[in-house]
């Protein structure tokens, strides 16, 4: 996979329900627009706040309705329900895993390094390592994502820290693998991809899909110059749909574009309508 993935939004209706009919119009949605793969029950799906069987129904209905890759989030705290998560989403369609870092307990780096091979050795489908600290309070080194880089059914990884130092020495210890690398930081999207990204998994590409697709394209046309600039007038509404307003920001964000992204699932809450008011004015300026 490369290029721009959408952490795809799961709608849920007002009683908290999954909202199939809104799932499969939001992947027509985000796919008229471009981008390049589709990535559900990750963070910004809400993927913690369902259980294994919804996840696997989730995954089910955008390998239904999609012909780009899937890459479905898999990873729960344990192994046991990692490997079940993981093999539902084969089943349900999807052409790799995204494994969290095991958290709520703490773990040593080696236990860490053992879970992600045992996940691999028993997948039948491949998997991408997924650090993002800002949820889990852990991130992997370069060093262990060097390690596991070397597994033959460890395809890659999505590195959330927005830490472009770490970044670029992931792509050092990865460089002589086939390994994709994807930054989760929309905000240094353009900035990854001149130092050796593949491609991004962006919140952002959630409202503003064509948008952040368009960053992509810039710099495999060589204009990494244009294409920092468009990032740079994305970084607010990036902001605010991620570490600002959360989730609930991010589909009051998309409901300003008339995409069907549904209602949060408690215990998130909407927007209060001074919030959507600001979230509606960035969203303006920056979309087309």
């Amino acid at each position: 996979m490369d290029g721009t993935g959408v952490p795809l939004v799961t709608p849920f209706d007002e009683d908290g329900e999954l909202d199939v009919e809104r799932l499969r119009d939001l992947v027509a949605w985000v796919e008229d627009r471009g981008v390049d793969f589709l990535v559900p029950c990750g963070s910004n799906s809400e993927a913690e706040l369902m259980g294994v069987e919804e996840r696997a129904r989730v995954v089910e209905v955008v390998a239904d309705e999609t012909d780009l890759p899937v890459l479905a989030g898999t990873g729960h705290p344990g192994l046991a329900e990692t490997l079940r998560q993981t093999e539902l989403a084969a089943e349900a369609g999807a052409d790799a895993a995204l494994v969290v870092t095991p958290f709520y307990y703490s773990h040593g780096e080696a236990a860490v390094e053992e879970y992600y091979r045992e996940v691999a050795d028993e997948s039948p489908i491949p998997v991408y390592l997924y650090s993002v600290p800002a949820y889990t309070d852990v991130k992997l080194s370069p060093e262990l994502v060097g390690r596991l880089a070397a597994h033959d059914n460890v395809a890659g990884m999505k590195d959330s820290s927005g830490d472009l130092d770490t970044f670029q020495r992931e792509r050092r210890r990865t460089a002589d693998e086939e390994f994709d690398l994807f930054v989760g930081s929309g905000g240094v999207y353009a900035h990854a991809l001149a130092a050796g990204a593949d491609g991004g998994v962006l919140a952002l590409a959630n409202v503003a899909p064509e948008r952040a697709s368009e960053i992509y394209k810039l710099h495999q046309g060589g204009d990494d110059a244009a294409a920092r600039q468009l990032n740079a007038e994305l970084v607010e509404l990036n902001q605010a749909v991620t570490a600002k307003y959360g989730v609930p920001g991010l589909k009051a964000a998309m409901a300003e574009r008339d995409a069907p992204a549904g209602y949060p699932r408690s215990p998130h809450r909407e927007v209060s309508e001074d919030v959507r008011a600001t979230v509606a004015d960035l969203v303006e300026d920056a979309t087309p």
